[in-house]
């Protein structure tokens, strides 16, 4: 396949180190999955599936729809399910985390069929790293810059995007994680969305110091004495 140097049209990370390490240090245990729950990314049989409705209930509690949420495998990795958010309006976000530090982060969007094809030239005006590898690898386009790379496909209107750092996560790590990603099944499901009390503790607090017009910007006014 033939590598071409252009600046990009994608994003090379969807999800930034400095956001991914963020949400993983969250909490400070990133990458330990739940006590009850299996590490997520390969889907577990053992007992009845749980109820959709109820899974499709935590789902919009965490703003989330259940449809968008994907998952991945890659060995040495676990899902560091403080990470797992909403990306956008409904898309997808987590990042699959390993001992010495590497970070593998998913992302499912609506995006333009030029957000997955990084071989239909630059985007004007971009100001974002020059991509300076692009090309397809089987049914994924996999595009790299000096610091980061990335596989991407579509799936509907779906980009599907797998990413890391090159000095992190290399490209066999990367290429075997991205084809791993799959749409959750309700066991999966079941293992990545947040309970419904730690859904509860995500809804965003309803400000009552912001004026209804305007910018939103609190009203820090004082009075004549100062």
């Amino acid at each position: 396949m033939t590598s071409r140097s252009r600046s990009p049209r994608l994003r090379p990370l969807l999800l930034t180190t400095a956001l991914a390490l963020a949400l993983v240090a969250a909490t400070g245990c990133g990458t330990t999955p739940a006590p009850d729950r299996p590490a997520a990314g390969r889907s577990s049989s053992v007992g009845p599936a749980p109820d959709r409705a109820e899974l499709e209930a935590r789902a919009s509690a965490a703003q989330l729809v259940a449809d968008h949420v994907w998952v991945t495998e890659s060995a040495g990795y676990a899902l560091a399910r403080q990470s797992v958010g909403v990306l956008g309006d409904d898309g997808f976000g987590s990042v699959y985390t390993e001992p010495e530090g590497g970070q593998i982060q998913l992302a499912v969007e609506r995006l333009p069929h030029a957000d997955a094809d990084c071989t239909d030239g630059p985007a004007a005006g971009s100001d974002r790293e020059p991509v300076v590898t692009c090309e397809r690898d089987g049914e994924q386009w996999y595009r790299a810059t000096e610091s980061g790379h990335a596989y991407a496909r579509e799936q509907g209107d779906l980009v599907i995007t797998v990413s890391g750092e090159r000095e992190k996560v290399d490209r066999a790590t990367l290429r075997s994680a991205a084809r791993a990603a799959h749409r959750a099944d309700d066991h999966e499901l079941d293992q990545v969305l947040p309970s419904a009390e730690e859904a509860s503790g995500r809804q965003p607090v309803e400000r009552g110091d912001l004026p209804p017009e305007g910018d939103g910007a609190p009203n820090n006014e004082v009075g004549a004495s100062g």
